[in-house]
């Protein structure tokens, strides 16, 4: 996998690695930017499924009135 060098501030990186309990200051952020990558994942996955249900409601046939 290609690699990408990023400059952080080390304020920044020390907040992070301090709240990732890790001490290398490259693999906190990767873990913060995996995270960040799969709660979107997961969040497009709840909406699409939430929209399928939306669209099934609104296909069915209306039972008629009175």
């Amino acid at each position: 996998m290609a690699k990408v060098t990023v400059s952080l501030d080390a304020q920044l990186v020390v907040e992070v690695m301090a709240l990732a309990d890790v001490g290398n200051p490259q693999d906190a952020v990767e873990l913060v930017v995996r995270d960040y990558v799969e709660r979107g994942h997961r969040t497009e996955a709840r909406t699409a499924a939430r929209e399928e249900a939306l669209r099934a409601v609104d296909v069915k046939p209306r039972d008629p009135e009175g």
